[in-house]
């Protein structure tokens, strides 16, 4: 598999309601962190992810975390 698009080199903080949501692995989305369908005729496929709890977090948008779809801080050794 390739690697994705690095779509920012930085975490984004986000308090979402509950819910499920679609994560783009990517990298091509332009609605960061989420997938808008920019992978369409690639390999890639979004990660779907549930909020349980109404709380701030922060989001990959690197797309290399080992804690998909929460950043880990990877971002910080591209």
């Amino acid at each position: 598999m390739s690697e994705p698009n690095i779509a920012a080199k930085a975490s984004i903080k986000l308090t979402l309601k509950p819910g499920k949501y679609l994560w783009c692995r990517c990298g091509r989305s332009k609605n960061q962190p989420f997938c808008d369908d920019s992978h369409v005729g690639t390999e890639f496929t979004p990660l779907e992810f549930e909020v349980v709890e109404e709380k701030l977090r922060s989001y990959c948008q690197c797309k290399r975390t080992a804690n998909a779809p929460y950043c880990d801080a990877t971002h910080k050794t591209l």
